[in-house]
């Protein structure tokens, strides 16, 4: 409904800031990261999400659209509200959520305060694909590395060969060889295993 607001900022506090558009104040609610990425000047442009509940409407606000995009991403799960969501962008960096959330990191994801394992979990397996598709290719690469990574260690582990020794053979190679795909790694690691 209000996709974005532009004005001068009257207050700014942490977790909220109150924007002067043509002399109507809007509270807005942030995250850690958009305060930090204010500019210093008075002037100031949010990306907005407007949140109508039966006993309140509230505004949150962000520097940058992809913080948006993913805070909305958050809400669509099950068990995360909005506050949980912006305690999730104001513990994490944006990029940090969402390769905790691509990778299956539930320890990453389960850290932040008000999120338990069950979450954690159902945040993980209802956005891993929706987190792939919409961010780019630079993040999506070194993700599917990591899942290479994983992919191999455990085909080695099936093999019999300690997860200890193995992850050291397996990080090495994939140090020298970033490209390298699951055969590529659990063949190479076997030589040198």
């Amino acid at each position: 409904m209000i996709a974005h607001i532009q004005g001068k900022v009257v207050e700014k506090t942490p977790t909220e800031v109150i924007i002067d558009c043509n002399g109507v104040g809007y509270h807005i609610n942030i995250s850690l990261h958009t305060f930090s990425l204010l500019p210093a000047t008075d002037f100031v442009k949010l990306f907005t999400f407007l949140q109508i509940k039966e006993d309140s409407h509230s505004l949150f606000g962000f520097v940058e659209k992809s913080e948006r995009e993913l805070f909305k991403l958050l809400l669509s799960v099950s068990g995360i509200g909005a506050s949980i969501a912006r305690t999730m962008l104001s513990s994490l960096e944006p990029k940090q959520i969402i390769q905790a959330i691509a990778v299956g990191d539930v320890a990453t994801v389960q850290s932040i305060k008000g999120i338990g394992l069950k979450t954690a979990q159902r945040a993980i397996i209802e956005l891993k694909e929706k987190v792939l598709k919409v961010y780019d290719l630079n993040e999506i690469s070194t993700i599917s590395h990591n899942i290479n990574k994983e992919e191999s260690l455990s085909a080695l582990e099936v093999l019999g060969y300690p997860r200890k020794s193995a992850e050291k053979v397996v990080d090495k190679i994939v140090r020298e060889n970033p490209e390298a795909t699951v055969e590529t790694i659990i063949k190479q690691a076997l030589k040198n295993i």
